[in-house]
C-alpha cells in the first residue's frame, strides 16, 4: 500500500483536488502519451519520464508544501488531470497551471479547478501574483486564463530544457484576484 502525499484536499462542485499519489501513475502515463494533446506542454513522454514527473510533484509537496493537484471528477471518481500551483527554480513566476485529459475538456473543469487552486495559493501560500505560462499557439488555455481574469503580462522563457521557445506569461495580481472574489 502506498501512502497518500500529505496536503489539502480542495473540493469544488464537481471536482476533488488532492495531492498526487503513486496510484495516479497509469492515468498520468496515458495523458502524457497523447502526443497531439500534450504538444503545448513539452510533448509526449515515455513512462520513465512521466514517473519522474509524478515523483517531482510528490516531492514538491513534501519539500515545498505545494505542487499540482491530481484532479478527480466527483461523479465518476476518475483521475482527469493535474492542476494547481507550481514554481520550480528559474520559473517565471508563481504559477497555477492545468492539464486535463482530452475528454474532460470543454466542461469548465479547468476554470473550476484553477479557481479553487488560485484561492488556495492566495489564501494559504500568500502569493502576490499568479501566472499561467501558455504557449502562444495554445488558444484553449488562453481562453481559460482569460475566464480566470488573467491577461497577457509579457513574453518569456521557461528554464531548461523547455527554454527553446517564447511563451506567454498570463496572470494577475493578488489584489486583482481578490477583487474578483468579492461579491458585487
Amino acid at each position: 500500500m502506498h501512502a497518500a502525499t500529505p496536503g489539502p484536499i480542495l473540493e469544488t462542485e464537481r471536482l476533488l483536488l488532492r495531492p498526487p499519489q503513486l496510484a495516479d501513475l497509469e492515468d498520468f502515463v496515458r495523458l502524457m502519451g497523447d502526443a497531439e494533446h500534450v504538444r503545448f506542454i513539452g510533448g509526449a513522454q515515455p513512462r520513465s519520464m512521466v514517473w519522474r514527473a509524478l515523483m517531482t510533484q510528490i516531492g514538491a509537496w513534501q519539500a515545498c508544501g505545494f505542487a499540482m493537484f491530481s484532479v478527480i471528477e466527483k461523479a465518476s471518481g476518475r483521475w482527469i488531470g493535474r492542476l494547481g500551483p507550481w514554481q520550480t527554480d528559474g520559473w517565471p513566476g508563481t504559477e497555477v497551471g492545468w492539464t486535463l485529459v482530452r475528454d474532460a475538456q470543454g466542461r469548465g473543469y479547468a476554470v473550476e479547478g484553477a479557481t479553487a487552486a488560485m484561492d488556495w495559493a492566495v489564501d494559504h501560500l500568500g502569493w502576490s501574483e499568479i501566472v499561467h505560462t501558455i504557449d502562444p499557439d495554445n488558444v484553449p488555455s488562453q481562453r481559460v486564463a482569460a475566464r480566470l481574469g488573467s491577461t497577457l503580462l509579457r513574453m518569456g522563457r521557461l528554464p531548461a530544457p523547455h527554454d527553446q521557445k517564447d511563451i506567454g506569461i498570463w496572470g494577475q495580481s493578488r489584489a486583482a484576484w481578490l477583487a474578483r472574489r468579492r461579491p458585487g
